[in-house]
């Protein structure tokens, strides 16, 4: 699948901006790890591009959520480390993160939400005025971005990628595509 099949593919099923710039920081900071690690970075962006497919439909149903999406991506005939690294991304009894992929996509999902928060708190609401001392900052601040699980961030750390350089990756990724997503 190429990025524009998987852009196409988004757009027939996904209708909130918010959450298609969500994917698009995920890919992008999943395409940065990627070169970190020596990794494919055309498998990891598109990873990220495609991981909330179905968050649309299974957003009131945490439990059936990336298990759709798992699906879809198999009919799509999506290549299968993908579609596993989408399934363990949401934490379903019995899915391991077994390979690089998954837990970089686990650790990666909750980061571009963080980055983004931050963003929104900045007197110009951009990208542009966010450091990684910024994100280091708002990282220790618990009731800031409730929703991105700090320990789940953390995980990165088991891949070699120590915080800070994570931080570094991520917003060097959102910021080059930051027209995009509306920062």
């Amino acid at each position: 699948m190429t990025r524009d099949e998987a852009l196409q593919h988004i757009k027939e099923r996904v209708h909130t901006p918010e959450l298609i710039h969500h994917m698009l920081a995920t890919a992008a900071i999943m395409e940065g790890l990627a070169a970190r690690l020596g990794q494919d970075t055309e498998k990891w962006y598109l990873t990220g591009i495609l991981h909330d497919i179905d968050y649309e439909e299974t957003k009131d149903d945490h439990d059936r959520h990336s298990l759709l999406a798992a699906e879809w991506l198999q009919e799509m005939g999506v290549d299968e480390e993908i579609v596993h690294a989408v399934k363990s991304h949401n934490n379903h009894e019995g899915v391991e993160r077994a390979t690089l992929l998954d837990k970089a996509l686990y650790a990666t999902d909750p980061l571009s939400g963080l980055i983004t928060a931050t963003a929104y708190v900045m007197p110009s609401k951009t990208l542009a005025e966010v450091k990684p001392k910024s994100i280091k900052k708002k990282f220790k601040d618990k009731s800031f971005a409730r929703g991105a699980d700090r320990d789940q961030i953390r995980g990165i750390e088991e891949l070699g990628v120590p915080l800070q350089e994570f931080y570094e990756i991520a917003l060097k990724g959102m910021q080059e595509i930051a027209p995009s997503l509306g920062l």
